[in-house]
């Protein structure tokens, strides 16, 4: 049976493999729920310092940049394990690897963004708190 098959509105069919692909990566994947708390914590410091709508532009292109390549990343693990099973092959190693090297490369943009956004911010706090 397939999805067209369920008595399911055309116009949420394409949306459900992907809400629960995002699901499964939440339960599954400690990374990825690292990702949302530091997300979390990102748009928290968002709304306390009142961003601009260019920064809040920079952060949520980070934030849903890392979200979006963890996915990609957790697609890739599991495409890759699907088809070597339990067995050491190089070239699989190879293509996990990359792929958690490119979740690597944005979450460390992500977090020059951050600093660029965040740290004047932070620092005219901490100079104007009597220490």
């Amino acid at each position: 049976m397939d999805l067209n098959d369920k008595k399911i509105p055309k116009y949420r069919t394409p949306f459900r493999p992907a809400v629960e692909g995002l699901f499964a990566t939440i339960r599954q994947e400690r990374n990825f729920r690292f990702h949302l708390l530091a997300a979390l914590c990102a748009c928290l410091l968002g709304f306390f310092f009142s961003l601009s709508k260019t920064e809040w532009i920079a952060i949520l292109f980070s934030i849903f940049g890392v979200i979006a390549m963890e996915l990609m990343n957790t697609a890739i693990e599991r495409a890759v394990d699907l088809s070597v099973g339990h067995k050491y092959h190089p070239l699989a190693k190879l293509a996990k690897d990359a792929a958690a090297a490119a979740v690597l490369m944005w979450a460390v943009l992500a977090a020059i963004i951050g600093c660029i956004v965040f740290l004047p911010k932070l620092w005219h706090v901490f100079q104007g708190a009597a220490f």
